[in-house]
């Protein structure tokens, strides 16, 4: 499995030294699952936007009618000639 070295601040360490203790874990182990929970929620959130981005597309037109001060101007639109 490959390995990434990382690099933290004398406090830094001594913190995660501290919660691996009171967690009765190795700080390898916390390391690896903060990263692991982060990543989880980083896809999850992408995949929510993404359900967003789906969902507002198919309601294009149902937002357009429901919200018309949010429509971008059509071009020519309120100019005079």
């Amino acid at each position: 499995m490959p390995a990434l070295n990382v690099e933290f601040s004398d406090r830094e360490l001594e913190d995660l030294r501290q919660i691996a203790k009171e967690r009765g874990t190795s700080m390898k182990a916390l390391v690896r699952e903060a990263a692991a929970a982060d990543i989880a929620r980083h896809r999850a959130l992408q995949e929510g936007a993404e359900a967003f981005r789906r969902f507002f597309a198919s309601h294009a037109d149902e937002f357009a009618a429901a919200f018309p001060e949010d429509e971008p101007h059509s071009r020519g639109a309120g100019r005079v000639a």
